[in-house]
């Protein structure tokens, strides 16, 4: 577990004493999400928007949860930030499937979700009112909304809550929440890793020395899931890969290939070491999928 994730869930008696120190900037990034939820103007775009979101900051589960929903529906949008690409403004990652932008111009995940959710039309924009009217005029009959939980629209809000709670239930920086964690009773449907849903993960291309590279939030979350390696080299989340200093740690190891996950391998296509990939699908509890669908027929 690197330093930064031990501050937030497992911290030591220094960390303890730092994160109350910075308690009046939580109490004051509290004051003002709440208020900017107050104030925000509620808005009906007459389409059915499901909102996959959270309140602790990072590896939730959003995107394979969002992955797996799709793959129900056809005739849909699926609207993300596109975090971390080297873009600006409002992209159409992919149109029912055909992707149409590169990896860095869309944003690991946005990407990854364009790769995977074939039936999908997928967009990237800070801006998500506008992201949303797009959808609508690509003649798109449902929207699923990565992140949205904080937006004020009509939708069904879905909040996924990690298996591992952080230490303080405080906002950053004393802790990890991005809002107050007494939402949660206001979700539509409180989803609960390792209740509601489930990861399973396969490693498809396994070789005998594999090295760990990886470059996602919360990465200690990987390890019941890692066989023997031969050493770890793990990024900042959505860290793009420096492939010469790769091919030198992979030497060095004597590794035989690099144990990567889906969102990083978006992000290696053009690299020369051989991939094996731990493969992540996620079970979703079935009532969870009726309600959703149950929003989606009955919105008409």
């Amino acid at each position: 577990m690197r330093l930064i994730e031990r501050y937030f869930y497992k911290p030591a008696f220094w960390q303890k004493g730092l994160a109350l120190l910075l308690l009046p900037f939580s109490f004051l990034y509290c004051i003002i999400a709440t208020i900017r939820r107050k104030i925000a103007i509620f808005k009906d775009f007459q389409i059915p928007i499901v909102s996959i979101g959270n309140l602790v900051a990072g590896g939730s589960g959003k995107t394979p949860f969002i992955i797996e929903i799709a793959k129900d529906y056809k005739n849909f949008a699926i609207i993300s930030r596109g975090y971390k690409r080297k873009s600006k403004g409002l992209l159409i990652v992919s149109q029912e499937g055909q992707i149409l932008i590169s990896q860095k111009e869309a944003g690991d995940e946005a990407y990854l979700i364009a790769k995977m959710a074939k039936n999908a039309t997928v967009i990237v924009s800070k801006k998500r009112d506008l992201a949303i009217q797009k959808a609508k005029e690509l003649n798109c009959k449902m929207i699923l909304l990565d992140d949205g939980f904080r937006f004020k629209f009509k939708k069904l809000n879905i909040l996924l809550k990690p298996k591992l709670d952080p230490y303080f239930r405080f906002c950053i920086p004393s802790g990890l929440y991005r809002e107050n964690p007494s939402l949660y009773k206001s979700a539509d449907i409180l989803a609960l890793e390792g209740i509601d849903y489930k990861r399973e993960v396969e490693i498809i291309n396994p070789t005998e020395r594999m090295l760990l590279v990886t470059a996602i939030a919360n990465p200690s979350r990987l390890e019941e899931y890692i066989p023997n390696i031969v050493g770890k080299l793990i990024f900042k989340d959505h860290a793009q890969f420096n492939i010469p200093y790769l091919i030198s740690e992979t030497k060095k190891h004597n590794a035989t290939s690099l144990l990567i996950t889906q969102k990083d391998e978006v992000k290696l296509q053009e690299c020369p070491i051989p991939l094996s990939i731990m493969e992540l699908k996620l079970w979703i509890d079935p009532q969870i999928k009726e309600k959703i669908r149950h929003y989606i027929g009955s919105y008409a």
